[in-house]
């Protein structure tokens, strides 16, 4: 079986962990998914992720969910917003904050996986790849 959308899949995997609780989610490797885990991690949605590169085997990627102090999930909703078949693009000055600023979109720009943040900052646009908050 053939996965048309792996990043659909990554946020589904983190989405179907927060439900159960689990404390950690693996996937895939692939460089999106690793830059997505680093802009979740540095906008403190998630704790942290590690990258494994066996000598055997296909590398992945465990991403370690983050909960508040009642176990409450942090990540209310991540949704893919740009899709195989229905591509999003926004330049720099179209980008809104997400949920009063609340939240965060993740873009794939010409440098590299960016929050909207980062892209307002640097003055980039690009595919909006998926929101969170």
């Amino acid at each position: 079986m053939t996965m048309t959308d792996p990043i659909a899949d990554m946020l589904t995997r983190i989405r179907n962990g927060l439900t159960v609780g689990a404390r950690h989610v693996d996937l895939p490797h692939s460089g999106v998914k690793v830059g997505i885990a680093r802009v979740l991690r540095d906008e403190g949605f998630i704790k942290d992720y590690r990258e494994d590169h066996p000598d055997e085997g296909h590398p992945s990627i465990r991403v370690y969910l983050k909960y508040g102090p009642d176990d409450e999930k942090l990540i209310r909703s991540i949704q893919r917003v740009s899709r195989p078949s229905r591509r999003v693009f926004s330049n720099c000055a179209d980008l809104q904050p997400v949920l009063h600023g609340m939240g965060i979109a993740i873009l794939s720009t010409n440098q590299g996986i960016l929050s909207d943040r980062e892209a307002r900052e640097r003055n980039v646009g690009g595919e909006v790849v998926a929101e969170v908050w």
